[in-house]
């Protein structure tokens, strides 16, 4: 039998860090069918701090694996993967998607705690890649850890005159009386927009939106299950995805050029240098990616299979099932610690808090930012914290990290056409010869269709409550250092 050759095979390792650590390793190829033109991916996976629970919840979390490969030495292309053939050692679970472009694998049962799987393989179609058997092939497997969100029925907004600025409620007569609520989410059908009893509305008082609509029913809303990013995009994340591109490529989505940071310097905690040819580095590896402006969130979720986040979607991600409170932050209520923490062990993998809030919510904003100003370490809160509890780790009903504060997550809004235009279609792995998303409905590259939620490290706690919408229709065409971003990809 012919063998499928490799000059040989990289690693590459997402997040080295105390608070997930994913990591993958010893990878190889092994299996080759020529008949059928197709090879096994063989790797072993490993991360910390994993779950499945039947209860409350009722999810997990998983690895998002996918494939990058080239011949002789060209362009890196994205692996078709086969739907069925994945495998792994037991208590695995392996949920290859349908459009073949990576898979998810979780654990099979119940449990928390570190998981390391050795001998997980995936199926590459490397023929139907048009790859020749006798082709000498880099392989590339990357991995990142996500958490599913259940199809379940949730609340927007908070139905109160609070702080959140423009946030969505309905409303409900009773005589004379006009009754601001949470509006619910119970489908995934199109939404009316209108200020009219079970409809659904905001105020526009800031970056609300055009009060248009309706929210079509392509348009993720929440309701069904997705997988979200536990953690926002990280700086090794990022040149994990920018050395896999061409020199064209790199060009149009340089952080270090005038369209990002404008330098090679760290700045804001952004250390990405690139000298114009070769790979690029980074001296903060697990400090979230800052400095990109649309066109460079939509390149790196097309190329890695995954998708923005809804407005919708954000808000379900963090509150979940539960019912709505008035001010409330990602860990489900309004207590938020305001005394600056003391940071040590700057830019390294274990950077951490020293003095974290005990018996309240914690995340990085104006009050606890401190002396190492700038974005922390993905991760950092909920390593540092006292209790593993929503409070103390500021993690999300489901258990989804720093969606309050850190870096602004970026969201499709439904308050303009070009975000309600969105119909949650997910990448395909491949950008255009110039380094765009490929694909339609996304929002544009000048930041039309999308907007900024959760707040980030200099801003006052209104603008990191879950509803707050102060702008959620802001189509900034720039970029900061205060915003990052995060994928998500609908369960199938």
């Amino acid at each position: 039998m012919k063998q499928l050759s490799t000059l040989f095979v990289a690693i590459f390792l997402v997040m080295t860090l105390q608070a997930n650590n994913i990591q993958v390793s010893n990878v190889s190829l092994t299996g080759q069918n020529t008949t059928d033109g197709y090879t096994q991916v063989q790797f072993d996976l490993a991360w910390e701090n994993s779950w499945r629970i039947s209860v409350g919840p009722a999810n997990w979390d998983a690895a998002w694996v996918f494939v990058k490969y080239r011949v002789n030495g060209n362009l890196w292309r994205h692996a078709t993967i086969n739907l069925t053939g994945g495998t792994g050692p037991g208590g695995t679970q392996i949920d290859v998607a349908s459009d073949q472009t990576g898979a998810f694998v979780y654990r099979s049962g119940d449990g928390t705690g570190d998981v390391s799987w050795s001998n997980v393989q995936l199926r590459w179609n490397y023929a139907d890649d048009g790859v020749d058997d006798n082709a000498l092939v880099d392989v590339q497997v990357f991995a990142i850890e996500m958490v599913y969100v259940p199809e379940a029925e949730f609340s927007l907004g908070t139905g109160v005159f609070g702080d959140e600025i423009d946030e969505f409620f309905t409303i409900t007569q009773i005589g004379p009386l006009t009754l601001r609520q949470p509006y619910r989410v119970t489908s995934e059908a199109a939404i009316t927009v209108a200020f009219a009893s079970g409809d659904l509305f905001y105020d526009n008082n800031v970056n609300g939106g055009d009060q248009g609509g309706p929210v079509p029913a392509a348009f993720p809303k929440g309701y069904s299950a997705f997988y979200c990013m536990k953690y926002e995009v990280s700086q090794d994340q990022w040149i994990g995805f920018f050395n896999t591109l061409t020199q064209t490529q790199k060009a149009a989505i340089d952080i270090t050029g005038p369209q990002g940071k404008n330098s090679d310097d760290e700045f804001i905690r952004n250390g990405i240098a690139w000298p114009d040819a070769g790979n690029a580095t980074t001296s903060n590896p697990n400090v979230p990616m800052n400095y990109v402006r649309a066109g460079f969130v939509t390149a790196y979720l097309d190329w890695s299979g995954l998708r923005p986040m809804s407005e919708m979607e954000y808000e379900k991600a963090c509150r979940g099932t539960l019912n709505a409170v008035a001010g409330e932050f990602s860990w489900g209520n309004s207590n938020i610690h305001a005394t600056a923490y003391t940071y040590i062990n700057e830019n390294a993998p274990n950077e951490q808090i020293t003095d974290p809030g005990s018996g309240t919510g914690n995340a990085v904003y104006q009050e606890t930012n401190g002396a190492l100003s700038g974005p922390k370490r993905c991760g950092i809160v909920a390593a540092s914290a006292l209790l593993n509890n929503r409070e103390e780790t500021g993690g999300s009903y489901y258990g989804i990290m720093e969606l309050t504060g850190n870096v602004y997550e970026r969201a499709v809004t439904v308050g303009n056409p070009q975000g309600r235009s969105f119909n949650g279609l997910h990448g395909d792995g491949a950008l255009t010869g110039g380094g765009a998303a490929n694909v339609p409905n996304w929002p544009l590259d000048g930041g039309d269709g999308f907007g900024y939620r959760g707040g980030a490290y200099p801003n006052a706690t209104q603008f990191l409550m879950v509803s707050d919408r102060n702008d959620a229709a802001n189509t900034f065409s720039g970029t900061n250092g205060r915003i990052g971003f995060r994928g998500v990809r609908t369960a199938q």
